[in-house]
């Protein structure tokens, strides 16, 4: 799923969307999402309720 998110993923992502493009309940595409906003890698976008999405985090600038 991360990789398809790198590679440019159209539109806003929701835990319907994203238990549906893994195959998992909608339980345990919560709970992936919840890890990986603690992890930073997501966010929450503002708008919530049944709105509710997420986008990737920013990626910190490097001076490489």
């Amino acid at each position: 799923m991360l990789n398809r998110l790198l590679d440019g993923f159209e539109g806003k992502l929701t835990t319907s969307k994203y238990a549906k493009l893994t195959g998992s309940s909608h339980d345990t595409a919560l709970r992936d999402i919840l890890a990986l906003i603690r992890r930073g890698i997501l966010v929450q976008n503002p708008e919530g309720g049944r709105s509710t999405s997420y986008s990737l985090a920013a990626r910190p600038q490097t001076n490489d």
